[in-house]
């Protein structure tokens, strides 16, 4: 072999692997770099692309949007020194793979790992916006922004903070994931809670701040004071009533206020508008005297009243009592309204407890003064029935008065609650004024008394008097009857006769008339009650005492037929005297008569009757 051959052709074995590794030494074997950040070189820009070289066998090429931050152009030139990712080594078409974003999330990883773990603050832009929140770049770096962590309070419009770089606060993070959580409301309330403890440690009760109205609720306003916020309630923005903040405040609203009260440990404060103003309570004693009259305009109606006031700040209370000499349990707002101009009275002025007490009912004639007058005690009334309860019926009288006819003034003998049954609303009704109490309002009226009390009758009778009754009603327990110009009484069952077997009140038909002894009346209860058992005895002993006695052991049937005998003979010698002619046969007839009769009485006589004692004692126990 030549020398020519030798330098130009037939490699050795050893001539090879010697360029090889020559090749291998220039060019480099970097498969172990794939996956890592390398630095490159921009060697030139080509449309939107730029081309960068590591130090490969190619070079590279990356978007230029890649070299920007989320929502700014790229600054990049030939020339500038750049690191990147390195995905591959080469493509199909022979050019190293690069990313220049990959190359900044890794970067961005490590720093904010770090910052993490510190507890510090990172910065990033606002780009996008994606369900529940929006889309975050920290330097490369996707992460998350929920929408309540956007500020302290809800944010309508986005669009100023977008574009913006803004300080983040990482709540949480998933390399493995590619997740990252972050808050700007957490750097916000740090920022503010400084601030609050700096301005709340140079404020104290009783200073005078400026501040805008921040919020407003209905309860009151939240005024900014410089960074920290305090409560304006709605009961401190004027001394006069304020229904809704919104009437005293508006949003963006620069105000003067007053600290009221303020917590150190809680940091809130209190503040008012009112304070700062004169307290028109001083001296209302002088201004509003008791029963002074004037004018004032209703602002509030509630159950048991309606408030008016007398001038800005100052309101008194008209009790629904207070409201209307008639109507009564009806609702405030059925006699005035909101806003209506009414002439009032003050009741009473406490200062202390800030209270006036008013009245419109004082302001016009009390018609009951009147009633009073037209209608005295015994006076007749006509009116309409208003309603039906259960102790009486109301009936409206003149000037929008009620009376009441209570149940017992219904009827003279009839229950009231059978009686009310008859009467309905609407009805049209005569009564009797019983009793007028102007100061309780109140008017007694009588329907029964219209009519004499027939009960009056009974003054004339006592117990023990005969009357003649007429049965009325038939009960089991007894009979009622009625009597002496329609009085009523009461036999009871064991008084309607000395036989047991005759103490029946079946026995007797309503319309029935009937003998009685009165046994007793009770004129708080207007009941008489009488018996015809007491009557049947007293005749027997009236008989005993005129035709025979005790003594003499003769019986009631011994009695009664020489009661009869006598009779007849003194009927015979009336006879007599009149016809002489007849006096033999007269004579015949009459010794047969007291024959029979002596024989009857023999007859009727029992067991017991034989004996003289036994029927001296029957009798006296009868």
């Amino acid at each position: 072999m030549t020398n020519t051959e030798t330098a130009t052709g037939g490699d050795t074995p050893e001539l090879k692997e010697s360029f090889a590794s020559l090749l291998e030494e220039s060019f480099g074997n970097r498969n172990d770099l794939v996956g890592t950040v390398v630095v490159g070189t921009v060697i030139a820009v080509e449309n939107d692309m730029a081309v960068v070289d590591v130090g490969l066998k190619s070079e590279g090429r990356v978007p230029l949007k890649e070299f920007s931050v989320q929502g700014q152009p790229s600054e990049i030139s030939i020339g500038d020194t750049v690191e990147v990712y390195l995905e591959r080594m080469e493509n199909v078409h022979g050019e190293t793979v690069l990313s220049r974003e990959k190359a900044r999330r890794e970067e961005a990883w490590e720093k904010l790992e770090d910052a993490f773990a510190r507890d510090q603050h990172v910065s990033g832009v606002i780009f996008g916006r994606v369900k529940g929140g929006f889309t975050v770049d920290l330097s490369g770096a996707v992460a998350f922004l929920p929408g309540s962590q956007v500020d302290v309070r809800p944010v309508r419009d986005i669009a100023p903070l977008m574009g913006q770089p803004q300080p983040f606060q990482i709540l949480k993070m998933d390399r493995r994931r590619g997740n990252i959580v972050v808050s700007r409301r957490a750097v916000l309330e740090e920022a503010r809670a400084a601030e609050r403890q700096e301005l709340i440690a140079n404020i104290h009760e009783g200073q005078v701040l400026d501040g805008v109205v921040k919020n407003i609720t209905d309860y009151g306003a939240f005024v900014d004071l410089g960074g920290v916020d305090g409560l304006l309630h709605v009961t401190d923005m004027a001394w006069r009533r304020v229904n809704h903040p919104s009437e005293a405040v508006q949003i963006g609203q620069t105000v003067k206020v007053q600290v009221v009260r303020l917590n150190v440990e809680t940091q809130r404060i209190s503040l008012g508008m009112k304070q700062l103003e004169a307290d028109p309570w001083d001296g209302v004693e002088s201004k509003y005297p008791v029963d002074m009259k004037l004018k004032g305009r209703v602002t509030n109606i509630t159950d048991y009243g309606a408030f008016v006031e007398l001038e800005p700040g100052v309101e008194g209370l008209v009790h629904v009592s207070e409201m209307s000499w008639t109507k009564k349990n009806v609702h405030p707002g059925k006699i005035v309204s909101t806003s209506q101009e009414v002439e009032v009275m003050v009741l009473d002025v406490d200062p202390v407890k800030r209270r006036i007490s008013l009245g419109i009912k004082q302001c016009k004639e009390n018609p009951w003064d009147e009633f009073h007058a037209l209608h005295p005690e015994g006076s007749e009334v006509e009116g309409e029935v208003k309603s039906i309860t259960e102790f009486g019926i109301f009936i409206g009288l003149t000037g929008d008065i009620d009376g009441m006819v209570h149940l017992s003034d219904l009827d003279w003998d009839r229950p009231g609650d059978e009686v009310i049954g008859q009467y309905n609303k609407g009805d049209v009704v005569r009564a009797r004024v019983l009793n007028t109490d102007i100061e309780k309002e109140r008017v007694g009226l009588g329907i029964k008394q219209l009519s004499e009390d027939p009960f009056t009758g009974s003054d004339k009778l006592k117990k023990g008097d005969t009357v003649t009754c007429t049965v009325a009603e038939i009960a089991s327990g007894g009979i009622e009857v009625m009597f002496e110009n329609d009085l009523r009484g009461f036999i009871r069952k064991a008084d309607l006769s000395r036989d047991r077997s005759e103490k029946r009140p079946e026995r007797f038909a309503i319309g029935d008339k009937v003998d009685a002894t009165i046994t007793s009346i009770d004129r708080a209860s207007r009941r008489v009650t009488l018996s015809i058992k007491a009557l049947e005895i007293a005749d027997e002993r009236e008989a005993m005492a005129q035709y025979g006695s005790s003594d003499s052991g003769a019986s009631l049937g011994d009695i009664l037929g020489a009661a009869i005998s006598r009779a007849r003979e003194e009927a015979e010698a009336a006879s007599e005297d009149e016809s002489p002619a007849e006096d033999t046969a007269a004579a015949q007839d009459t010794e047969p008569a007291e024959a029979d009769d002596t024989e009857a009485g023999a007859d009727e006589r029992t067991a017991d009757e034989t004996d003289p004692q036994t029927a001296e004692k029957s009798a006296t126990e009868e």
